[in-house]
């Protein structure tokens, strides 16, 4: 089982982190990062998300804004080490009120394959060695892996409020970030994480990542001093309550979308749907059906032939794989009805598919049989913002 131990957070003086903490560095666009760099001169994303224009030298530029605001009491180290109970309070799709938590730790990384932590989908390669080299030039966790954990009671020991040292309020999710350092308490709650198996839910790329810099620094330490051993988690139990998870739409580019559409029609019943909007997922749902997505705004829903996936898992996206296997394309991913729509009537591709979101009862499958879902099966949310927690590895 993986070890899961506090830590010397690195945090802003200020409880109010609306102007300063940004979201995932992965969902930012070039614009979003101006707009974020633009609001405050200490906003996360000027170390985050170094500007590409400033070449090979940005994360030595970044580490040196780090450092400044360090030296310059903008952030400010923990006196003793702790966890971070994080939550976040929303109102899902159907406008119900949720309240979802997890507590931020340092999570033992372990080898491929060697149990402990389990991946949860397969992953697409990714060439750039951007978050390697940010963590090389900083020594520094900045932004948390998110695993789901399979011990039981984990929600019951983050009910009590520790101290709020941080507060965000943005697109609709108020999250609240507080330290827990009692002793005892801190003890239960690595018990009960190192205590059963933690499935990555988002972040694979940045476990992989921790995983080469780990062997990186047992090869030669840069002043780690063992803390690349682990690195900064959100962990919330895998459970119905604990789970809000959207879908990742599918692009497809290199094949003509006529000729896509009468392949996926070999697999699946098509009728019509007209202009497709953002509430075509409740129908979807209702349907049990996906919506294939024209250039021109309009959709054809896709309802599975079950004599067509005798054997295959209850997955759109294992759907359409098995549907696809023998025809030639390119497949890229998407969150959002609209983007997808957007990306093709601009012409950004041939076709879209739009899937239904993955089931928790799916999820808990998967980490129970070790089985793997397709790339980009799960889009969990809210998400976690990046600032409140930095974890340093010097």
């Amino acid at each position: 089982m993986p070890r899961f131990e506090p830590f010397t957070a690195l945090r802003y003086t200020t409880t109010d982190l609306n102007a300063v903490a940004a979201p995932p560095y992965d969902v930012l666009s070039e614009s979003d990062r101006e707009e974020l760099a633009n609001r405050h001169p200490n906003n996360i994303v000027r170390v985050d998300v170094p500007r590409e224009a400033d070449g090979p030298g940005r994360y030595d530029a970044a580490n040196d804004v780090l450092r400044g605001w360090v030296a310059d009491g903008v952030l400010v180290r923990d006196p003793r080490p702790s966890f971070s109970i994080y939550r976040m309070s929303f109102r899902d799709e159907s406008g119900r009120p949720r309240t979802t938590v997890g507590v931020i730790g340092a999570l033992e990384v372990v080898d491929e394959g060697a149990g402990g932590v389990l991946p949860h989908e397969r992953t697409t390669p990714k060439a750039k060695t951007d978050r390697l080299d940010l963590t090389r030039a900083t020594l520094t966790n900045l932004s948390p892996v998110w695993g789901l954990s399979l011990a039981r009671g984990l929600t019951d020991l983050l009910t009590e409020p520790g101290e709020v040292v941080g507060v965000v309020e943005a697109e609709g999710v108020v999250h609240t970030v507080e330290r827990v350092d009692d002793p005892a308490r801190v003890a239960a709650i690595a018990a009960a994480v190192g205590g059963a198996d933690v499935v990555i839910a988002d972040g694979h790329h940045r476990y992989a990542i921790s995983r080469t810099f780990r062997d990186e620094q047992r090869a030669a330490d840069t002043g780690t001093k063992g803390s690349a051993e682990l690195t900064m988690t959100y962990i919330g139990e895998l459970i119905e309550e604990q789970l809000s998870v959207d879908a990742i739409h599918r692009l497809y580019t290199g094949i003509d979308a006529d000729a896509l559409l009468t392949a996926l029609g070999d697999f699946f019943e098509l009728a019509p749907v007209g202009t497709v909007e953002a509430s075509i997922t409740h129908e979807m749902r209702d349907r049990g059906a996906l919506v294939f997505v024209h250039a021109d705004g309009t959709g054809t829903y896709l309802t599975p032939k079950a004599d067509r996936f005798a054997g295959v898992r209850d997955l759109d996206g294992a759907r359409l794989e098995h549907a696809l296997a023998d025809v030639a394309h390119e497949v890229t991913y998407q969150h959002g009805v609209g983007l997808v729509r957007d990306i093709v009537s601009s012409g950004g591709a041939a076709a879209g598919v739009l899937i239904r979101p993955v089931t928790v009862r799916e999820i808990q499958r998967t980490a129970d049989e070790g089985l793997l879902m397709p790339p980009k099966s799960t889009f969990f949310t809210p998400k976690l913002r990046t600032g409140p927690v930095i974890r340093p590895l010097d």
